[in-house]
């Protein structure tokens, strides 16, 4: 959510940051609010003021032995007053935060002016046979390259079976092309936790509905979440009818790594956290106009390793860089070609203030992919959650969070398959990978 005191001392400022993002912020409806909430504020800080006036003159004419019934009556009128302002307050509050929850991050300075992903600014390519190289494109094979659906019909990728089961964007391994998936989660887990220095996680798969606004999911996301309701028809031990609920999926583990620290106040000394969890993630693919209906590139379901780091303010950015450099490491190990792409202010994250995406090479699409996105989102998230840390003043503070794909385990194996397939169909194994396959070196069909 976004600072409701820079709001009321730079609004200037704020409407242009989000006019960068393409959003119109609509001042006067701003102004209103305050005014009102002012006015409330105002009249409830004078009714306290009368209150503590009359109770002082009510000591007075008692110690007089003198009458104070009719102080005492005007007395007894304030706090019902002051019941209804709270009411009228908490109205104009709950009206201000509903619709601020709608309102995205304002992006960091250094992020691009763009209207969409063609205005991304690329940052680097680094390719396995020669590093960090711009302008490169990779190497053609010299045979004809299938996708990795052709490649996995005859290794264990089975879409025919996820239809019958579940439908359209969903999978179904069995066999060696199964192991390769589980390989490269517990692979890159592995990396995560013992070079660089995150602590292993297992999370709930179905959150409540607080927990998605504390992340920025909803009320904005809705339609792109799953969800089911408990409740409404069933009854407790005492015979109560157990009220109705909403429990969401998750659509990442960001959601429920950064929520540990949901209304706390975190010891400056245990920061930086940082956390990582492999998870399933469940996403309807609304508004995808049926884009990647093919494979494994746009699923319901898929696999993730997350990273997530709960940081002080000063050291954010520096953070940034440093997760998006741990992402990079997967590929690297893996040697698989990619790129590093800061993204511009039109197709950057509802919660983000500055985000790199890594771009994977696909053989088969003879193009780059997103297989990880790494994002800074400041204070945003913690704001909505009342996350906090007391400073080197003593003073509470919100903490920065942020979250990146350390990385898609599905889209990993789509790009292991396509970018080590031979000639025959068969695919071979990453060095890195093998321990994890009993040895294995070749996938064969």
């Amino acid at each position: 959510m976004l600072d409701p005191v820079l709001l009321r001392k730079d609004i200037n400022f704020v409407v242009t940051q989000l006019a960068r993002r393409g959003l119109s912020f609509d001042v006067e409806r701003f102004n209103k609010l305050e005014a009102t909430r002012k006015e409330i504020q105002i009249e409830t800080e004078n009714l306290q003021a009368q209150r503590n006036t009359l109770a002082k003159e009510i000591g007075k004419l008692k110690s007089q032995k003198l009458d104070a019934s009719e102080v005492m009556a005007q007395a007894a009128q304030i706090p019902e007053k002051l019941k209804q302002l709270e009411e009228k307050l908490n109205s104009v509050k709950n009206e201000l935060d509903s619709w601020l929850m709608t309102i995205p991050n304002l992006p960091h300075e250094s992020v691009p002016f763009g209207k969409d992903s063609d205005d991304n600014v690329e940052q680097r390519r680094w390719f396995p046979d020669g590093g960090y190289q711009s302008d490169r494109e990779p190497a053609p094979f010299d045979f004809e390259v299938k996708d990795h659906v052709t490649l996995g019909e005859k290794l264990g990728l089975d879409f025919d079976t996820a239809i019958k089961l579940s439908g359209s964007r969903f999978s179904f391994m069995r066999g060696g092309v199964a192991r390769l998936h589980r390989a490269l989660a517990q692979f890159m887990l592995n990396t995560h936790t013992a070079e660089h220095g995150y602590t292993e996680c297992y999370t709930p798969y179905i959150v409540n509905a607080s927990t998605l606004y504390g992340t920025g999911q909803l009320p904005k996301f809705k339609e792109d979440m799953f969800w089911v309701t408990k409740g409404g028809d069933d009854i407790d031990a005492e015979g109560n009818v157990i009220p109705k609920e909403e429990m969401y999926l998750i659509s990442t583990s960001e959601i429920t790594l950064t929520s540990l620290v949901k209304d706390s106040i975190v010891s400056a000394a245990d920061l930086p956290i940082r956390l990582t969890a492999h998870s399933p993630c469940f996403r309807s693919e609304a508004g995808s106009g049926g884009r990647d209906t093919r494979g494994m590139i746009r699923q319901h379901q898929f696999d993730k390793v997350e990273m997530v780091q709960i940081v002080k303010p000063e050291t954010s950015y520096d953070t940034l860089e440093q997760m998006t450099a741990h992402a990079e490491k997967i590929l690297q190990l893996l040697k698989l070609p990619y790129r590093v792409v800061l993204l511009c202010t039109g197709d950057m994250g509802f919660g983000s203030a500055k985000t790199y995406d890594l771009e994977v090479w696909i053989p088969s699409q003879n193009t780059w992919r997103e297989i990880s996105s790494v994002s800074n989102c400041e204070a945003f998230q913690a704001r909505r959650m009342g996350a906090r840390f007391k400073n080197e003043q003593g003073k509470n503070e919100h903490v920065h969070t942020l979250n990146g794909s350390g990385l898609a385990v599905g889209r990993a194996l789509v790009a292991v398959m396509e970018n080590y397939q031979q000639a025959d169909g068969s695919i071979v194994i990453p060095e890195v990978l093998r321990p994890y396959m009993g040895g294995l070196e070749v996938l064969k069909p």
